[in-house]
């Protein structure tokens, strides 16, 4: 047990029924102001405008709540992510939306536990970076921080990363809750949206990670329905307490997410962080006036003790010194994640994997060839002491070869440079000042990066593109950055594309090992690549007011019939993967699809296996198809096997706004088995429940 709580009488791995006692017993020996401290966060606003602005390292050390000694009360020691742990200088990993393009549960529960690890290492217990928020347009700044556009594939990979971290007896807080996917304008968006498109397609994420066990979930900045998320009632009360059942804690975003400490009490925000501000300054007045009543206290301060005392008492399943941040362990998880990650668009006449032997001369095209491109610098920067860039890992991967490297920005020399070269390597994108988070007020500030101000790629990286194009024939072009990126103008033009995301602090490494087939690729995009913006839901990024709609990403695009340039789930391989016919067995409410996978290259590979579902008859308007299950298999050259993947009906039903509640049909049900969501690359087979 943590040193906090070794003088009380609970026991280490004690039940939940003899915590929740306990914490009946000791809330009435709670002052007013321990229980308003145990509500609040203890840094001071300088203090975290100093840490963003002046020592340039946000949450250098976790930020607390208080800690009551006399009474043996642990506090919440909060620190963020999500690309890994943002205090000290820990393993930084690939951004979560890369992450989501491995579709791998089991290497995102093992990401989890090593940020569990180095949060407890840090002296945390509480990490803030389990970030499902849906991205309805690529142009959301922040996107970079969540895995994609599917709202199943949102959920599964949320709960294996919750998973994972509270492993380490560390509580995982999901985060924005909810309909937080406008950067620029999320201090005053208020969102309208309906009931169904509410719980069908914004929420079932965050609910698979409350039934994951997800300890804490984290308000949002953005109104919603006319109410600051992080005091609504509707949500934090009639959805995720009555609804869900949720029992762990809730606690506001920084600073600006509460409005009004009594509205934020009241409607069912445990935790204002990081600072004393509302709370410390309204209760007091409003258990006074009667505005307030100590029951409602007492009832945050239960859900947050509760909660903190579990995980406190848990046996850890390993010691936590300093030692384990970023250690070679540790570093090579994050390489496999940003090698996994890594999706081959286009290889167009097998020029990849390029030959080791036959590849003399390579040169590295672009400004963002050697630099160190991790991702957003607003809350989710971490800090880890080295980061190998494109440029890097290539020495390192071709020791004995000439590497040279040019900005590109003399489009004659870079001719020159590809006219003499075996390889050219062009290295296009974004950086933190292009998309990232957006802090309020401080336009001066020029780092931070908001929403994009366009879904295409920067003038002189298109400029640079078209001028070396066809000069040699071994030519690739690794795009970084968080989501869709339209690339139609120019994708005709070069035979090998990669999308390589902000690939962490091994994704030069990473990138290497792909281009020249020491990794397989076998990432998938997690969002719908399409040739216009105008194909995406509307988007405004100084918004007022805005409407989000029922339909976005893959689904929107069958729905309207538009025409996509690389389609959800797509991503080549240096192998090729056969299916067999699939085929349909229900038992009792649940459908097993299954379908065999055969190896039919050369060389040992994974293969992510997608099941789609569409519905015949039903009552009212939905999708042709949506993802309800998935599974990333490995297999050696020859290899064959039987994937089963499954949904059930209750997964199958729409939720009805005049009952308030979810509802199942007895329809014919069409069940989609490939490798992708283009209707060509799938097979189908009916059932019924």
């Amino acid at each position: 047990m943590r040193e906090a709580v070794k003088n009380t009488k609970l026991t280490e791995d004690c039940g939940k029924e003899v915590i929740r006692a306990f914490v009946e017993e000791l809330i009435p020996q709670l002052t007013v102001e321990e229980k308003i401290g145990i509500m609040s966060g203890q840094v001071t606003e300088q203090k975290l405008m100093d840490d963003l602005f002046v020592i340039e390292h946000y949450n250098v050390k976790p930020y607390p709540t208080m800690e009551v000694e006399r009474l043996g009360v642990p506090n919440v020691r909060f620190v963020d992510g999500p690309r890994g742990v943002v205090a000290g200088s820990a393993t930084c990993f690939p951004v979560s939306m890369a992450r989501g393009a491995t579709f791998d549960r089991e290497l995102e529960e093992e990401i989890g536990k090593v940020i569990g690890a180095e949060v407890r290492a840090v002296g945390g217990n509480y990490y803030g970076g389990v970030c499902i928020n849906l991205p309805r347009n690529p142009r959301w700044g922040r996107a970079q921080e969540c895995y994609g556009e599917d709202q199943y594939h949102l959920g599964e990979m949320g709960a294996a990363l919750t998973r994972g971290v509270q492993s380490q007896n560390v509580m995982a807080c999901i985060k924005h809750f909810a309909l937080n996917s406008i950067e620029n304008a999320r201090f005053k968006a208020d969102v309208q949206i309906s009931k169904r498109a509410l719980h069908e397609v914004f929420l079932p994420h965050f609910k698979r990670c409350i039934e994951e066990g997800a300890a804490s979930v984290m308000g949002a900045y953005n109104k919603v329905l006319g109410e600051q998320a992080s005091e609504s009632s509707f949500l934090l009360r009639d959805i995720l307490r009555d609804k869900w059942g949720f029992e762990g804690f809730t606690l506001s975003d920084f600073l600006w997410a509460v409005k009004d400490g009594v509205k934020g009490v009241k409607g069912g925000m445990n935790i204002e962080m990081p600072c004393f501000c509302h709370y410390i300054e309204d209760i007091p007045k409003a258990l006074e006036d009667g505005r307030l009543e100590m029951a409602d206290l007492d009832e945050a301060v239960g859900y947050i003790l509760r909660t903190i005392y579990y995980y406190e008492t848990r046996k850890d399943p390993q010691e936590y010194g300093e030692d384990i941040l970023a250690c070679d362990k540790h570093v090579q998880v994050a390489k496999r994640a940003a090698q996994e990650s890594m999706v081959l668009l286009k290889n167009e006449g097998k020029v990849l994997p390029l030959d080791k032997q036959k590849t003399e001369k390579i040169v590295v095209l672009g400004v963002l060839g050697d630099i160190e491109n991790i991702g957003d610098h607003g809350s989710s920067k971490v800090h880890p002491y080295y980061t190998v860039t494109p440029f890097k890992g290539l020495m390192k991967k071709m020791p004995r070869a000439q590497i040279l490297y040019n900005d590109g920005k003399n489009i004659e020399r870079a001719k020159e440079l590809a006219a003499d070269a075996d390889a050219v390597v062009i290295v296009a994108g974004y950086i933190h000042s292009d998309e990232g988070e957006f802090l309020a007020d401080r336009s001066d500030i020029a780092e931070m990066g908001g929403d994009r101000v366009s879904m295409r790629l920067h003038q002189r990286d298109i400029d640079l593109i078209e001028g070396v194009k066809g000069i040699c024939k071994n030519t690739v072009v690794s795009i970084v950055g968080s989501s869709a990126i339209l690339i139609d103008e120019w994708e005709s033009d070069i035979p090998a594309i990669i999308f390589s995301f902000y690939s962490g602090m091994e994704g030069g490494n990473a990138l290497a090992d792909i281009l020249f087939g020491d990794a397989c690729p076998s990432g998938k995009l997690p969002y719908t690549v399409a040739y216009s913006e105008e194909d995406y839901p509307y988007f405004d990024p100084d918004c007022e007011e805005i409407t989000y709609e029922y339909y976005h990403g893959y689904c929107k695009m069958e729905k309207e019939g538009k025409k996509v340039l690389y389609p959800f789930g797509y991503g080549l391989s240096y192998t090729e993967f056969a299916f067999g016919k699939p085929e349909a067995e229900v038992f009792a409410d649940t459908a097993k699809i299954s379908v065999s996978l055969k190896n039919t290259g050369s060389v040992a590979g994974a293969e992510v296996v997608q099941l789609y579902v569409g519905c015949e008859g039903s009552k009212v308007d939905r999708p042709v198809k949506v993802l309800k299950d998935f599974a990333r298999v490995e297999l050696a050259p020859g290899e064959e096997t039987k994937v089963s993947l499954s949904v059930s009906k209750a997964d199958m039903a729409y939720f009805d706004e005049e009952k308030d509640d979810f509802v199942a049909e007895d329809i014919k049900y069409i069940a989609y088995v490939g490798n992708c969501s283009a209707k060509e690359a799938l097979q189908k087979v009916e059932f019924t429940f």
